[in-house]
């Protein structure tokens, strides 16, 4: 996230090995759709429910059953028309992309998933709607979606032919002095803590807690991601380094599982699946509806440090890229900063880092040898002198405060929209994106030692000759506080990110395409070359971690990565296995690339083992 605009503002803002596929069995529930062949049905097929059952579920909701129309649909095959013109210009705006059931965040994937809406879709405003949806999709055989912020990049709250259970009216927020979780009275100290709906997004999270409440809640870097997808993934942000992960701060979940029952989920009640929901993959082993994180302190401020430097020529590329490896070992890794530092093919170094628990004066001082060795070296420049300000923490999410940074952040301009629908005006470009690739791997701490520098240094140079890269140092928790990496040890993502320095994230996105419409098809010969050169840039960063060793990020990831059991979760697949089979043995929901979703077809309505 580039903050720049805003903190340069701010006098003006008020102060385990696995290899292959996992398949250690079935369990049985006598239903017969743990068994090879079993198909869900669609709306061509005999089985598909009649008119008066979809009527009967419309009955038994609070809230609304729609038939989903997507309007890209209206699109295609037109010539050059006002209507779809106006499509395009709204699909920038995130908030009107997730206050639609027909679509999502990202368009498409090249040679992978193109948005394609659900037959129907329980807009859910209570977890009874929820229920009854997921009842209904189990008896009838339907494909279930679910959809919360609508931000995953596999495509996985979208599915033609689906019935979706969309959560996004489920947004109350309710913050706590001492939460205790359903069973834990005498075992679990009370705790501060926010509960917030599924349908929460992070922006209108992050306004009622830091801003309004004084305190911290660990949540995304981008405000229209969705709370429930975030946290189920593991959930990095800005300030990560410091809070660990979103998962971490999960004290307790109420969730909807395959056999239509509502639990509580927490450390003390079924807490294997607890265990499972913090970071084992949205949508994998029930419905969430509500969830209790645990709130933080707030620091004084909240900083940044930008600039970008130019390089010569590529001894001058490789020189700085050397220096930034020994400056982030021995200046930057620690609780203090978080965000990143991207390197550009044209030689260029992108500097967005934040900082946290430090006087303003403090971090600037950090910075400084740095640089006065850029300003002494031959073959580098900077493009201005170095920005690094600071604001009040309480002010770093206020929509009020945002607004009145030119250029920071874009609104919701829908007639009648929340004033608070306020959205980072760098995140645009991934409104309604089309990706043509996505890869990222964690680089462990061991990277940072002397001996290794050099060989860190070489790879990150080669990588970013082919593609550009981004070192993100928040999304890695070596040098994070000793509690901060207990709690994310005792959640289900791979233990390969507790000892990681940085995720680094290779990829390549376009703007809105949508295959049949004139004038903005995709262009697929431009896509694919794209992809190899991520490919490519990608196998530099192998040359010194094994793909094995690094893992992937779920959230942020390879949607062909075929070895994803162990590239998400490592030795932790098992456990999440196990617990899959127990909460829903015959496999109701289904994401791409999801926990026990290995013996199923790609479109999850087919088990094909």
């Amino acid at each position: 996230m580039r903050r720049r605009d805003f903190l340069k503002g701010a006098g003006a803002v008020p102060l385990l090995p696995l290899t292959g596929r996992m398949n250690p069995g079935h369990a049985q529930s006598g239903s017969g759709n743990s068994a090879a062949g079993f198909k869900r049905v669609r709306p061509s097929d005999p089985g598909w429910p009649s008119a008066s059952a979809w009527d009967g579920l419309r009955k038994r909701l609070k809230g609304e059953l729609i038939t989903v129309r997507s309007p890209l649909d209206a699109c295609v095959g037109k010539t050059a028309d006002p209507a779809c013109a106006q499509l395009f210009k709204d699909l920038r705006n995130p908030y009107f992309i997730s206050d639609h059931a027909a679509l999502t965040q990202t368009l498409g994937w090249t040679d992978a998933w193109t948005t394609k809406p659900s037959a129907y879709a329980v807009a859910a405003e209570n977890t009874g709607d929820v229920a009854a949806a997921v009842n209904f999709a189990r008896e009838h055989r339907l494909r279930l979606v679910i959809k919360g912020g609508g931000h995953s990049y596999f495509g996985n709250s979208n599915a033609p032919d689906s019935l979706l259970i969309w959560t996004r009216r489920m947004n109350a927020i309710a913050l706590h002095d001492a939460f205790v979780g359903e069973g834990c009275v005498g075992r679990v100290a009370p705790r501060a803590a926010v509960s917030v709906g599924a349908g929460c997004l992070w922006g209108h999270v992050y306004n009622a807690v830091v801003t309004k409440a004084g305190r911290y809640v660990q949540g995304g870097g981008c405000m229209t991601v969705g709370v429930a997808g975030l946290v189920q993934s593991g959930g990095f942000g800005s300030f990560s380094k410091n809070y660990g992960t979103a998962a971490g701060s999960l004290l307790e979940a109420e969730v909807v599982t395959a056999d239509g029952q509502v639990r509580i989920a927490n450390a003390c009640t079924n807490a294997d699946l607890f265990w499972s929901l913090k970071g084992g993959g949205g949508g994998s082993l029930g419905v969430v509806t509500r969830l209790t994180l645990e709130t933080h302190d707030l620091p004084e401020f909240f900083g940044a440090c930008f600039a970008t430097i130019r390089a010569a020529s590529d001894i001058a590329f490789r020189e700085v890229i050397g220096r930034i490896v020994t400056f982030y070992a021995e200046s930057l890794a620690n609780p203090h900063w978080g965000e990143q530092i991207a390197l550009r093919p044209n030689r260029t170094v992108e500097i967005a880092m934040v900082f946290q628990g430090l006087a303003p004066d403090r971090a600037r001082a950090v910075w400084q040898p740095f640089f006065d060795w850029v300003a002494r070296t031959p073959g580098l420049s900077l493009d201005a002198p170095p920005n690094i300000p600071a604001i009040p923490a309480r002010s770093f999410w206020d929509p009020d405060a945002l607004r009145k940074v030119p250029g920071l952040v874009l609104s919701d301009d829908r007639p009648g929209a929340s004033p608070d629908n306020v959205f980072w005006a760098s995140n645009q470009r991934e409104a309604a994106q089309y990706l043509h690739a996505y890869q990222s791997a964690w680089l462990p701490a061991s990277l940072l030692e002397k001996d290794q520098q050099s060989r860190l240094a070489d790879a990150l140079h080669a990588a970013a000759r082919h593609w550009g890269l981004g070192l993100h140092f928040n999304k890695g928790l070596a040098g994070a506080p000793v509690a901060a990496v207990a709690r994310a040890r005792d959640t289900a993502m791979n233990p390969a990110a507790l000892d990681a320095f940085a995720l680094v994230i290779i990829a390549s996105n376009g703007e809105p395409v949508y295959p049949g419409i004139p004038g903005r098809e995709p262009d697929l010969a431009v896509a694919r070359s794209r992809v190899q050169a991520v490919e490519r840039a990608m196998a530099e960063i192998y040359r010194v971690v094994s793909k094995r060793e690094a893992g992937a990020y779920v959230s942020e990831s390879n949607y062909f990565d075929n070895a994803w059991q162990e590239s998400y979760w490592g030795s932790n697949y098992p456990r999440l296995f196990a617990i899959k089979r127990k909460y829903d043995p015959d496999g109701l929901f289904f994401v791409h690339n999801g926990v026990g979703t290995e013996d199923w077809s790609r479109d999850g309505f087919t088990r094909t083992g």
